[in-house]
C-alpha cells in the first residue's frame, strides 16, 4: 500500500488473511508506505477455517515519512489448533505519528516481535496490547521501541487476561539512545489471572543513554481484587456476574481506543463472550 503526499484515506483498509486448509504454511507479508503529509488506517485480521492445524508467519512493515500519522490495527483470531508468528517492523521519520493496536484471540501458539525505531525528532507512538486466552494457548509478545532522536514520545499499555492453563509473555525493551534528549515515555504491563493454573511472564525494560528525559515503566499480576468484587456484590451482583464484569472492562479498556467503531462493536462482543463464566446451579 502506497499513500501518496497529504493523501488522507478516510476509510480504514481491511487486509484479511483467511487459512483454509490444515497442515499447511501461509507466510503473508505487508508494505505500508506513508508519504510525507499522509495518514492511513490499516487492519490486519488473521482467522482460520479449519479445525487441523496450521502455520501462518506474517511479516509486515510501515513507513511513516514526515508528519504522516498511521494507525495499525493487528488482529490474530486464528483457529484454536493453529500457529502463528507475526513480524512487524516501523520506521517512523520526523514528525510522524504511528498507533498501533495488537489484540490476541486465538492460536494454540503465537507470537508477535513488534519492533519500532525512530528516524527523526519530535515523533509520537502510542503501542497497545491485549491477549485473552484460555485452555492450553501461549501467547507471546516481544517489543522493541528505540528512541534515537530528541523530543520523541512513545506510550505502551500490554495487557493479557489469562485463564485455564494458558501462559502469556510479555517482553518489552526501550531504548533511548545518547543524544535523544527530552524523550518521553512509558510502558506498562497489566496481567489479570482468572485461574489457578494461569501463567504470566512479564519483563518491561528501559535502556537509557541520555540524561535530560522522562521515562517509567511498571508492571502488575494479579487476580481481580477482593474490594472491587465486595463493592459490586454490595449493590446487588452476584459473585459471577460481578467477577465477568470486572474482567471485561478490565480488557475493554484496550479494545475502546481503537479508531474503527465497527471494529470495536464486534470486538466488544467477542471480548465479552470469552470472559463470561455461568452461575453456579
Amino acid at each position: 500500500m502506497h499513500v501518496a503526499r497529504d493523501r488522507v484515506v478516510n476509510a480504514p483498509i481491511h487486509l484479511l488473511f483467511v487459512a483454509t486448509r490444515k497442515d499447511s504454511a501461509g507466510y503473508p507479508r505487508v508494505l505500508v508506505v506513508a508519504e510525507p503529509g499522509a495518514q492511513c488506517t490499516v487492519v490486519e485480521d488473521f482467522v482460520g477455517a479449519t479445525d487441523g492445524a496450521y502455520l501462518t508467519n506474517a511479516v509486515s512493515e510501515l513507513y511513516v515519512a514526515e508528519n504522516a500519522r498511521v494507525a495499525h490495527v493487528k488482529l490474530q483470531r486464528e483457529t484454536p489448533t493453529a500457529f502463528h508468528i507475526a513480524n512487524t517492523s516501523v520506521r517512523v521519520a520526523r514528525g510522524g505519528h504511528y498507533a498501533t493496536w495488537t489484540v490476541a484471540l486465538g492460536a494454540r501458539i503465537s507470537r508477535h516481535n513488534l519492533s519500532i525505531v525512530q528516524a527523526g525528532e519530535a515523533t509520537e507512538f502510542s503501542i497497545d496490547g491485549l491477549a485473552l486466552i484460555s485452555g492450553r494457548q501461549l501467547a507471546d509478545m516481544h517489543s522493541s521501541i528505540d528512541h534515537a532522536y530528541a523530543h520523541g514520545h512513545s506510550r505502551q499499555l500490554h495487557k493479557t487476561v489469562v485463564g485455564g492453563g494458558a501462559h502469556a509473555v510479555f517482553n518489552g525493551k526501550i531504548l533511548v539512545r545518547q543524544g535523544a534528549q527530552q524523550t518521553d515515555s512509558g510502558q506498562q504491563s497489566r496481567n489479570l489471572l482468572i485461574s489457578d493454573k494461569a501463567h504470566v511472564d512479564t519483563k518491561p525494560q528501559l535502556e537509557i543513554f541520555a540524561d535530560d528525559v522522562k521515562c517509567a515503566h511498571g508492571a502488575t499480576v494479579g487476580q481481580i481484587e477482593a474490594d472491587e468484587l465486595f463493592y459490586l456484590k454490595s449493590r446487588g451482583l452476584s459473585d459471577t456476574a460481578a467477577r465477568n464484569l470486572l474482567t471485561y472492562a478490565f480488557a475493554a479498556q484496550v479494545i475502546e481506543r481503537i479508531p474503527v467503531k465497527s471494529l470495536v462493536d464486534q470486538l466488544e462482543k467477542t471480548v465479552l463472550e470469552q470472559t463470561q463464566t455461568r452461575e453456579p446451579a
